[in-house]
């Protein structure tokens, strides 16, 4: 790893000690994390849904290999840095996922998250010492050289257990986790109780009740995540536009594209 490398990565952490949340968008794709970062957002990650819908794919149907390769790309094709969303790891075996970590660091990401969900319908978490364990492993591959999101997956999988959340997460602090996440939080009370349970920067992902940036602020979360939402919102555009022109043979998609062009103009230059 290259000493700017590592100076992003340290810059990276930095941005989640600002006087206001790190508001951190998701791109699906390297035009994508471009035209972001010309707006002005500090950091970007990867979302795991939008790259998957890319290929015509839901959530969870990439692989390890398409995942770095994607994640490396969007890291190139930007100066900011870069978090990718590594899913689980994409192995239960905690040298698995520290192998995983030292690619990342090799390919350019300033940070990445693992998660604690096996991917198994019929056990869809962790429990929490093989959690923790895999937490620990990426934690020594990181060494400083890569931001660490650790994320316990409880309310995504309607396990709404506010304790053991927040047990998962402090067990995750102590394996060396430097960003603490439990995507699927929407209640200020919850956040207030995760953010002050724990010595790390939290990140929420932006949801449908979640309070906005300026409660948050107050709630002293440090770090904010879209997740696939801009990626469907894109998709959204995309079938508004296309129906209106199969059912009503008109172009009013027309204004909305030419402000993504002209945007596209100055991003992409």
């Amino acid at each position: 790893m290259s000493d700017s490398s590592a100076a992003k990565a340290q810059r990276f952490l930095a941005l989640h000690s600002g006087d206001r949340p790190l508001l951190m968008p998701n791109p699906w794709d390297a035009g994508s994390a471009v035209l972001l970062a010309s707006l002005g957002f500090a950091a970007l990650a990867t979302t795991s849904s939008g790259f998957a819908a890319t290929l015509g794919r839901l959530d969870g149907q990439v692989s390890r290999e398409e995942a770095l390769a994607h994640a490396s790309a969007v890291a190139a094709a930007t100066d900011v840095p870069v978090s990718a969303d590594f899913e689980n790891g994409f192995a239960d075996a905690p040298g698995s996922v520290a192998s995983l970590v030292r690619a990342a660091i090799d390919g350019g990401l300033s940070g990445c998250s693992i998660e604690d969900a096996t991917g198994r319908d019929d056990d869809p978490l962790y429990e929490l010492g093989p959690a923790t364990e895999r937490i620990a492993a990426a934690a020594e591959a990181a060494q400083g050289r890569l931001v660490l999101t650790a994320r316990a997956e409880n309310y995504l999988y309607d396990r709404a257990d506010l304790a053991d959340t927040i047990a998962r997460l402090q067990a995750f602090q102590e394996a060396g986790a430097d960003v603490l996440f439990a995507p699927g939080l929407t209640s200020a009370a919850d956040i207030r109780a995760v953010v002050t349970s724990v010595d790390r920067p939290v990140n929420v992902l932006a949801l449908q009740g979640t309070p906005p940036v300026a409660e948050l602020a107050e709630l002293g979360v440090a770090r904010i995540s879209v997740g696939g939402s801009f990626a469907f919102a894109a998709l959204g555009a995309l079938v508004d536009a296309a129906t209106e022109l199969r059912d009503a043979g008109t172009y009013g998609y027309r204004a909305l594209s030419a402000k993504g062009s002209a945007a596209a103009r100055r991003a992409f230059t």
